[in-house]
C-alpha cells in the first residue's frame, strides 16, 4: 500500500504552492502601483506565470489520475473525509477558474497574453470594457477565495501532524 506521494506529485504540490502564493502577492502589490512601464511588465510576468499555472494543473491532475495518491489515515471520520476530498476539489477547481478568469478579463480589456513574450495566447471574448471590469471583480474575490482554502488546507495539515500526529503531512514531504 502506498503511503507517500509520489516525487513528481510532491515536487509539482510544492512547486504550484510557491508559484500560486507568490502570484497572489504579486497581484495585490502590482494593483496598487500607478500605470509605469514597471506595472506592465508585472502584470506581463504575473499573466506568463499564470498561465503556466493553468497548464502545471492540467498535468497534475493527469499524474493524480495516473497515480493513486496514499489513501487517507485510518481512523478519520466520514465527516473528515468529506472534508479533506472536497477541500481537494475547491483548490484543484480554483486552480483552474482563477486563470481562465484572469484570461477572460484581459480578453476582454483587448490585452493580450503572449506568453513569455514569445507565444500569443488567444483572446476568449471580444473586447467589452463592462465584462473586464467585472472579471476583474470576480478574479480577485476567486484569489481570496484561494487564500482562505490554502489557509484551511495548511491548517489541517499542521493540525493532523501536531493534534492527531499522523502521517499526513509527511506523505508530502
Amino acid at each position: 500500500m502506498n503511503t507517500t506521494y509520489t516525487p513528481v506529485a510532491k515536487g509539482l504540490h510544492w512547486l504550484m504552492a510557491v508559484m500560486i502564493i507568490g502570484l497572489f502577492v504579486l497581484g495585490v502589490y502590482m494593483h496598487e502601483l500607478p500605470l509605469s512601464p514597471e506595472k506592465l511588465q508585472l502584470y506581463s510576468w504575473h499573466k506568463w506565470a499564470g498561465v503556466t499555472v493553468f497548464l502545471l494543473v492540467w498535468l497534475r491532475l493527469a499524474w493524480r489520475v495516473t497515480h493513486r495518491p496514499p489513501a487517507l489515515p485510518p481512523g478519520m471520520s466520514p465527516f473528515m473525509r468529506l472534508a479533506a476530498h472536497a477541500g481537494h476539489a475547491a483548490l484543484y477547481g480554483l486552480m483552474i477558474v482563477i486563470p481562465l478568469s484572469g484570461w477572460l478579463m484581459s480578453s476582454a480589456k483587448g490585452v493580450q497574453t503572449v506568453w513569455f513574450g514569445v507565444l500569443p495566447i488567444p483572446d476568449l471574448i471580444g473586447r467589452d470594457k463592462a465584462l473586464g471590469d467585472l472579471l476583474k471583480e470576480m478574479h480577485e474575490a476567486l484569489n481570496w477565495l484561494l487564500m482562505l482554502t490554502l489557509a484551511g488546507h495548511v491548517a489541517a495539515a499542521l493540525w493532523h501532524h501536531f493534534v492527531l500526529k499522523d502521517d499526513t503531512l509527511r506523505r508530502m514531504r
